[in-house]
């Protein structure tokens, strides 16, 4: 990777948070962590590359959070993790314009492809 590319973690359950870290950090990303949704407001605009976000938090959820930013003109790729079987969130995902939906637990080698893939990043 020629530059390391920043994102941005927002997950409310701190095993998920670490694990999806991890997973990022061992493939070389550089991660901010943040563990609602009002708190990521305040990182988006911090050179961000790409987000990951839980869509069940408190305060802020992940599609109000999605709302807020894409509202202010952040055009920041997002990844939702959901442990949800709700259809309604794959409807209100591609109207928010969401990179993907991933069901909890994540898989790494999901996760590493589907971040790879939105920012065009080769890996090998």
């Amino acid at each position: 990777m020629s530059e390391r590319k920043r994102i941005l973690v927002v997950e409310d359950n701190d095993f998920v948070r670490m694990q999806i870290t991890k997973f990022l950090q061992d493939e070389g990303y550089e991660t901010v962590e943040s563990t609602d949704g009002s708190e990521a407001l305040k990182q988006i605009s911090n050179n961000i590359d790409f987000a990951i976000v839980d869509v069940r938090m408190e305060p802020v959820n992940g599609f109000e959070f999605l709302r807020i930013i894409r509202g202010d003109g952040i055009k920041t790729p997002v990844i939702l993790v959901t442990g949800d079987d709700n259809p309604d969130i794959l409807s209100e995902s591609a109207k928010l314009g969401v990179a993907a939906v991933l069901k909890k637990p994540v898989q790494k080698d999901r996760l590493i492809k589907t971040v790879s893939r939105t920012l065009g990043v080769e890996k090998k």
